[in-house]
């Protein structure tokens, strides 16, 4: 007999809700019995393990223990023996499988999780989760864009889907290693293609965080399996021979929600260093944002009187909250630091006190945090005609060679990384420096120790365009050659911490 699901469905112009009907498709249900059959069986025989299907599934551990931090809300739909599950080390850790042996064997190995019995598709839940994993779960659907959708309902607005799945590529070998006995039969796949998968992320409301491509090398030998998995499967155009996609998404910001009742408040850092001749613009060119707009100016051991300069300004605006600090250690990052500790908006803003960056330009910072399109807003130099003194040509080609390698590094388009306009919430902030420990205290700018932390996190980096100025007072602190090599010992940095993990 079919079975009728109902939704809810608001009309325009306040018109009253009316209820829409769906079939359910009467092979659904055929579909699952198998699919439940297969995969208690492969539960049962799952004891003896393969070799290779372990390293497999260790490599799986590692990279979701890399993208998901510790201590979070935790999903997984098709959890299996929730191994995965258990590896990432979530404070509160929800499985759930259609398979009844999977979920006991679950249940037995990590009682400390939970464990439920239901169709990834259909299970339902008042809570909402940091981040929800679906590892080779598409290519065993039935209905991928239905199981899309209710991931979407059970991710929190700032959560995180994580997936994998096969390649199409593997189709052979994979048939190959069941047959040998060094992988589990596989029941028949949905051999799906990552634009197929991005097509369907986007149907059901996600947002494409970054998308990778892992494991090459299914043969424990060692030097030769890390070089392979690690190094290899990072490299055009041997990525696309990989075993497995991963994509990170987050929800899409809801077209034409409506606003907050109260527009959140802003901190503008301003590190300052010899800036005495800017610090009147200080006070007369930023522009008021959100509910509450404050200037934190941390000043920088000047040789100028930049310091006094800001302490005369200050009694002079009233209509400015603002503060200064002195910094205690040496460097912008430094400088920054200590106004994002000191500062109590709930948004933070860099500006530089060279003025480079028009203040002018920042509520268009805000406004692209505000709306959701991005969770990171990145300031990009690099688009618009520059004036004439405002960046030597050497200096040009440093960014534009340094801005492909760490796009390429995160796996997003970073097309500036030295602009110093960056803009992002307190609670992301939080969480940069919270994960801090796995990169340690390399960067004597800032803006890396900012993008690094955002990339790990799975933040939706975007670029913002500005017009570039000319400097009106004093000089650069950037030393072009002392700096550049810094940056080239950044990009090894960041290949071994984030790309080749």
């Amino acid at each position: 007999m079919m079975n009728l699901m109902m939704s809810e469905r608001m009309l325009d112009d306040g018109e009253l809700p009316v209820k829409s009907v769906e079939s359910r498709d009467p092979a659904l249900d055929e579909f699952l019995e198998a699919a439940r059959a297969h995969w208690d069986r492969v539960a049962r025989r799952s004891e003896r393990g393969h070799w290779a299907a372990r390293l497999y599934h260790r490599r799986l551990e590692k990279i979701y223990r890399f993208a998901v931090a510790p201590g979070l809300r935790v999903i997984e739909l098709g959890c299996g023996t929730g191994n995965l599950l258990a590896a990432v080390n979530p404070g509160c850790g929800i499985g759930v499988d259609l398979s009844p042996e999977m979920i006991e064997r679950a249940r037995e190995r990590h009682p400390h999780l939970r464990f439920e019995l239901y169709d990834a598709a259909e299970y339902r839940s008042d809570e909402r989760y940091d981040v929800v994993i679906a590892s080779d779960l598409v290519n065993n659907l039935f209905d991928v864009q239905r199981a899309l959708e209710n991931a979407r309902r059970l991710c929190r607005p700032d959560g995180r889907l994580i997936l994998n799945f096969f390649s199409h590529l593997w189709e052979k070998p994979l048939e190959w290693a069941g047959l040998v006995g060094q992988a589990d039969p596989l029941p028949p796949q949905n051999w799906l293609a990552p634009t197929d998968v991005l097509n369907m992320l986007y149907l059901t409301g996600w947002d494409v965080v970054r998308s990778t491509e892992d494991f090459l090398f299914p043969l424990p030998v060692p030097v030769v399996e890390p070089f392979f998995n690690r190094f290899l499967a990072r490299l055009w155009p041997v990525k696309a021979l990989c075993l497995t996609n991963f994509i990170v998404a987050r929800p899409e910001p809801a077209a034409g929600a409506p606003a907050a009742s109260v527009e959140p408040s802003v901190s503008v850092i301003i590190p300052a260093r010899n800036e005495a001749g800017n610090v009147p613009s200080f006070f007369t060119r930023p522009p008021r944002m959100g509910s509450r707009t404050e200037l934190i100016i941390v000043e920088g051991h000047s040789t100028d009187d930049t310091y006094a300069t800001v302490e005369r300004e200050i009694p002079k605006h009233p209509e400015w909250p603002a503060r200064l600090f002195r910094q205690p250690g040496k460097g912008k990052a430094d400088a920054v630091r200590l106004g994002f500790e000191k500062a109590t908006g709930d948004i933070l803003m860099i500006l530089d006190a060279d003025l480079t960056v028009a203040p002018e330009d920042l509520p268009r910072f805000y406004r692209a945090l505000v709306d959701g399109r991005g969770e990171f807003i990145n300031g990009v130099r690099l688009v618009y005609p520059m004036e004439g003194r405002a960046m030597r040509f050497l200096n040009l080609l440093g960014n534009k060679f340094f801005s492909l390698a760490f796009s390429w590094l995160l796996g997003q388009s970073i097309k500036d990384t030295l602009c110093g306009t960056k803009v992002l919430y307190r609670k992301d902030y939080e969480k940069i420096c919270a994960n801090r420990a796995y990169f340690g205290d390399f960067d004597p700018f800032g803006d890396f120790d900012l993008i690094f932390g955002a990339a790990k996190l799975g933040l939706k980096i975007v670029d913002m365009p500005i017009r570039y100025r000319d400097r009106t007072y004093g000089d650069t602190n950037i030393h072009r050659w002392r700096h550049g090599l810094l940056l080239m010992r950044m990009v090894l940095f960041a290949a071994r911490r984030i790309k080749f993990v």
